[in-house]
């Protein structure tokens, strides 16, 4: 694939390089009909109603176990909400991890023109690194963070310490956060970098537009759209 949206690396002064920060579920993984399977499978034994995508992009919000109390009109006791976790969890993982299309080949024509590409969810951090791994695109990635722990609120904390351990040479501001929630576009800017969001992942277009960031279709668009605007920002500070 050709990233003619790549500026040569030819100038006088030699930049940062760009780095790309890839969220995972919803944007390099195309399980958005699979989160959506996964929750319909769990709803019933709760008392709750299949949804419809449309709903699931319109409601979902981390807390997950949130997202589920807005669902059933009522919160999950503890017991309850766990074994609905592995539920969902263990019928997710039934299904095949499929990346969205082109992905790969976008990730590896990146890397040879020189750019950092990591990764950051909110999936915990093991079951992430398998399903990269399944996906064959681990080589790809400098770094891999997923959730240690609990779930969170906001990816913003976690994308502080992701940009911290990727090392001094990363600039946030030739930083690129690719994602498909308003919360990553949170996330981008609590460290500097530059936030642009694909409307093909868990959360539907008007939602993603409340963020005010650059909205697109496709992951492609979202490279292109984001490395345009670092080219732009680097240009006027010249």
């Amino acid at each position: 694939m050709e990233l003619d949206f790549l500026p040569n690396r030819t100038t006088k002064a030699t930049p940062a390089p760009i780095t790309i920060i890839w969220d995972w579920n919803g944007t390099l993984r195309a399980d958005l009909d699979d989160h959506v399977a996964a929750l319909n499978a769990t709803l019933p034994g709760l008392g709750g109603e299949p949804i419809s995508v449309e709903t699931y992009q319109a409601l979902h919000r981390m807390p997950i176990r949130d997202f589920y109390a807005d669902l059933l009109g009522r919160r999950l006791g503890d017991e309850e909400w766990h074994a609905a976790d592995d539920a969902f969890l263990a019928e997710l993982a039934r299904r095949p991890v499929r990346l969205q299309p082109g992905a790969r080949q976008l990730m590896m024509g990146l890397r040879a023109r020189g750019v950092r590409q990591s990764l950051l969810s909110l999936a915990p951090h093991e079951r992430l690194v398998g399903e990269v791994a399944k996906a064959g695109i681990t080589g790809l990635l400098e770094r891999i963070d997923g959730r240690p722990g609990a779930a969170v609120a906001s990816k913003a904390p976690a994308m502080i310490e992701h940009l911290r351990a990727l090392g001094p040479g990363v600039d946030p501001a030739r930083t690129l956060v690719i994602g498909d929630s308003v919360d990553d576009a949170v996330a981008a800017y609590a460290v500097g970098a530059v936030p642009v969001l694909h409307t093909a992942g868990l959360h539907g277009a008007t939602r993603l537009a409340t963020a005010g960031v650059p909205l697109v279709d496709t992951i492609q668009d979202a490279v292109a759209t984001g490395i345009a605007i670092i080219a732009s920002g680097q240009l006027a500070a010249a």
